[in-house]
């Protein structure tokens, strides 16, 4: 029986873009997910449309794209996530616009995930462990069972992230910087 291959970050980064749903890197284990359902998509798009203009110069909202956890060397299994949005100077956009790999961890001053039925534990356990390990800032849970909420996580040293309460009105924070979002318009 072959033995599974293990990916390092290149190699998935080779890999392009796969057909049916999307795939994420998961310590060299390929992970894939389904497209996302109909409320996941409408909350999504609010919360980019919430975000965008309350940004500040220089940085940039990107959804679904891929994220180097920069948590394994370049020739072993590595790390990739797919966040639903994260937050990135420009400087790393234009980086890997021009060809030269993928977003890394080190560049995302905010990732967002979007509970989905089946990525409840992973996103409320399972990446916010590995976005605390490779140094994101500020991790935002959103979840759409009724009323939606939003659980901002933010960085605390070596103790991982500092959960606040979950919010389901309006949530203003600032961290990365002043921003406001209306939870309770995400669905």
């Amino acid at each position: 029986m072959p033995v599974p291959h293990l990916f390092t970050v290149a190699e998935y980064a080779a890999l392009g873009e796969i057909e049916s749903g999307y795939a994420e890197l998961q310590e060299g284990h390929l992970l894939m997910s389904p497209s996302p359902a109909v409320d996941h998509n409408i909350a999504f798009g609010e919360l980019f449309l919430q975000l965008v203009p309350q940004l500040p110069s220089g940085f940039r909202a990107i959804q679904d794209i891929d994220v180097d956890l920069e948590l394994a060397e370049s020739d072993q299994p590595g790390f990739v996530r797919r966040p639903d949005l994260v937050v990135v100077r420009r400087d790393a956009v234009r980086r890997v616009a021009g060809g030269k790999g993928l977003l890394r961890a080190s560049e995302v001053v905010l990732a967002v995930e979007i509970v989905s039925p089946g990525s409840r534990r992973t996103d409320y356990t399972v990446k916010r462990a590995e976005y605390a390990d490779a140094g994101i800032p500020n991790y935002w849970i959103i979840d759409l069972e009724p009323p939606v909420s939003l659980v901002a996580c933010h960085l605390a040293g070596d103790f991982g992230y500092q959960d606040a309460s979950a919010v389901t009105g309006e949530f203003t924070t600032s961290e990365p910087f002043p921003l406001t979002v209306r939870v309770d318009q995400l669905d």
